[in-house]
């Protein structure tokens, strides 16, 4: 969330987008996740239980400090319904910096290219075009660094996907 924030002042206001208002979407936005902790696709909860989840946790930080805690749930549920130019913006963020994480325990750990699936599960979903230049920089410095290095993929993992129901996946069904 911080350093989300903290990209946001890397605008110049030539984007169209609100400087402010996507500090506070991403300041807000995991905020469910000190309560209900980082749900990925690898904890086996649906797409639709992480939503519920999520959505209560949110709903319980917020009557907490009524009546700012409406402000906060507004924000939140703009996020997550991607209402606004600045909470696609905010989403995208989110993507980049899930792929500047994964490249940074990548450096720590000297393990090049090991975290590709963080890299995947973003591949083609990033829109605006300053978030587009950040993630095809990454890219750019993670393979000048992968061929110095002589790393060399490892075999693909497969993400699960968690779109489909408890209930679907027990009756042999999915959703998708």
């Amino acid at each position: 969330m911080y350093r989300m924030s903290m990209l946001t002042f890397l605008l110049d206001g030539s984007e169209g987008l609100n400087q402010i208002r996507c500090m506070e979407l991403a300041l807000v936005h995991d905020l469910a996740e000190s309560l209900v902790g980082d749900i990925t696709p690898f904890c086996g909860v649906s797409k639709d239980e992480k939503r519920a989840m999520e959505f209560k946790a949110m709903e319980d930080i917020c009557k907490l400090i009524e009546p700012r805690g409406k402000r906060i749930m507004e924000l939140f549920e703009e996020y997550e319904h991607a209402q606004s130019p600045e909470s696609r913006f905010v989403k995208d963020l989110d993507r980049l910096d899930m792929v500047m994480q994964a490249f940074e325990y990548e450096k720590r750990d000297n393990c090049l290219l090991k975290h590709q699936e963080f890299f995947d599960s973003t591949e083609g979903k990033f829109n605006h075009p300053f978030v587009k230049k950040l993630v095809n920089e990454i890219y750019e410095q993670r393979q000048l660094l992968a061929k110095a290095k002589g790393a060399t993929p490892p075999p693909a993992i497969e993400v699960p996907d968690m779109s489909a129901t408890p209930k679907n996946i027990a009756n042999g069904h999915s959703s998708s």
